[in-house]
């Protein structure tokens, strides 16, 4: 009778088998990450020596940093969709091959149109590598393990965009500008290598079509967005060729949403922002990225007008920021999303966030402790809405647009940074030009160095400008942080309603499960032989 009563019982499904191999390939994939995030600050240490070696001019140069972010921006959801349809593996190889194409062709130009076009090559890398290690990550880490797995994504990517700066200084001192990019070379070999023996191809089960109409009108949509948002701080909102872009941007924005509502295989399915927890992820991730870069646009210029440090030491004084964002990343925010759910870790980190601009920009100028404090407390809120954001985002769409979703995501942060540093670029020059002692207006209000290349040599003159410009920080970076704390509170009181929607759900469930269960147990008991 035993033997009829266990045979009878429904047998539970065998728990899945983690990969043994996850660890390495996590560590593969934020290696790539770590070098893509790296090459949107390195450059910047290697300005100078560019543009004496290769007889460059400003605009020159201009395109020169901007032909990455451009083409990394506008590619990310065109690349992430192709992703899904073709393969998440071969896209990355692809990426990665790329990428270390463009890094090598980088390091030995001998022009800057060659290196221009370079920068666009490692774009065109870079797009394809990014939606593909966070897709990939997701698939290879359960539940339980996958908070932590982004966490370290995340941490990686935060750091590699703070190394930036400092490497850039160390390689300088020691090498040619050229090794900016030749570094990038044997990672890309040796991650094409462990990618190929470690990852399993994945893609979209349907097999769908690409959509050409669609990836057209979203990079150039999103390519004309990125290119308003970047040129705000040197030429204005008000500028024709910025409010050009923009609506640009904006009109190829509405006809990609109309295209892709209509399609017959869309590359984006629009859907998915009728998901709460999409939207909050989304909204969370654009404030995020728009106080992490805004903050450090104010902060480098606090670092070198007003605290005198050179480049390479104003970035080495933001290594706590650095260290807040790997801590919290890695150990704090997996605690964070057990303890508390997503909703609530979010309005969490932002909390955090915004108390560190708020010690920022209210640090005294004679001194490093109180600063670095905030720049942990600033690092560490990102560190732990950074990662729940993500994870939200990656949780709220079938895992068959796992790439199109984390390119979304990417996008997002992307003109999310490129907001900060306008938004609050443009609140700091209106707050200066209203600040400027009497007599100093015009072409003196546009930034520290013309206001006090206008002053000359009035030594009150001079100490009016710099309080002049302190004060301006500060109401900047005070906007900042209302701005991050009251949109971050907002993104998590979306989570939270997703979260309460997903444990409802849940629940329901499981009642039904068990229900089910006990009119089977019931029915079993019937059919016993008495």
């Amino acid at each position: 009778m035993s033997q009829q009563s266990s045979a009878s019982a429904p047998l539970s499904p065998a728990p899945p088998q983690r990969d043994p191999r996850r660890w390495w390939i996590l560590a593969v994939l934020c290696s790539s990450l770590f070098v893509i995030v790296l090459d949107n600050t390195i450059l910047n240490v290697a300005i100078p020596s560019i543009t004496e070696q290769l007889d460059a001019s400003t605009a020159q140069i201009q395109w020169t940093i901007n032909a990455y972010t451009l083409v990394l921006s506008g590619l990310l959801i065109t690349a992430g969709g192709l992703s899904d349809r073709l393969g998440r593996k071969r896209a990355l190889l692809l990426g990665l091959l790329v990428f270390g194409v463009g890094s090598a062709i980088g390091a030995f130009a001998g022009s800057p149109e060659v290196l221009i076009g370079a920068r666009a090559l490692m774009g065109v890398g870079a797009a394809f590598l990014m939606p593909g290690t966070l897709a990939v990550l997701v698939r290879t880490f359960d539940n339980e393990e996958r908070p932590k797995a982004i966490g370290i994504w995340a941490a990686v990517s935060s750091v590699g965009m703070a190394l930036g700066p400092v490497l850039g200084g160390f390689l300088l001192d020691h090498f040619w500008w050229g090794v900016t990019f030749l570094i990038n070379v044997p990672v890309a070999v040796v991650g094409l290598i462990a990618m190929g023996a470690l990852l399993r191809e994945s893609k979209d089960p349907a097999n769908a079509r690409p959509d050409l109409i669609g990836a057209l009108l979203c990079t150039v949509s999103v390519v004309a967005l990125v290119w308003a948002v970047i040129s705000v701080p040197g030429q204005g909102w008000l500028d024709p060729e910025t409010l050009g872009a923009g609506l640009l941007g904006l009109a190829g924005a509405t006809v990609f949403v109309r295209w892709e509502l209509r399609a017959p295989d869309p590359m984006l399915d629009m859907t998915m922002f009728k998901n709460p927890k999409f939207r909050g992820a989304v909204f969370g991730g654009i404030l995020s990225a728009f106080g992490m870069a805004g903050s450090l646009f104010l902060l480098t210029q606090d670092l070198q007008f007003l605290r005198g440090y050179a480049p390479l030491e104003a970035g080495a004084q933001l290594t706590p920021m650095a260290v807040g964002v790997l801590i919290s990343s890695i150990l704090i925010s997996p605690r964070v999303v057990k303890k508390l759910g997503i909703g609530k870790g979010v309005a969490l980190g932002v909390t955090c966030s915004a108390a560190g601009l708020l010690t920022v920009a209210l640090a005294p100028d004679d001194g490093y402790l109180v600063l670095a404090a905030g720049l942990l407390l600033l690092g560490g809120g990102a560190g732990i809405s950074g990662p729940l954001v993500a994870n939200a985002l990656m949780s709220s769409i079938p895992p068959e647009r796992a790439s199109t979703g984390s390119g979304v995501n990417n996008t997002l942060q992307e003109l999310g940074s490129g907001l900060g540093v306008g938004v609050l670029g443009a609140v700091l020059v209106a707050a200066f030009s209203q600040n400027l002692p009497g007599g100093l207006g015009g072409a003196a209000a546009e930034s520290f160095p013309a206001a006090v290349a206008a002053a000359g040599d009035d030594s009150g003159l001079l100490a009016q400008v710099r309080d002049s410009f302190a004060d301006s920080l500060t109401i900047s970076q005070l906007i900042g942080a209302a701005a991050v704390l009251l949109g971050g509170w907002l993104a998590g009181a979306l989570l939270l309603r997703a979260d309460r929607a997903d444990r409802a759900r849940a629940a329901a469930r499981e009642a039904e499960a068990a229900v089910s269960g006990s009119g089977r147990a019931d029915g079993a008991a019937d059919d016993r032989p008495v």
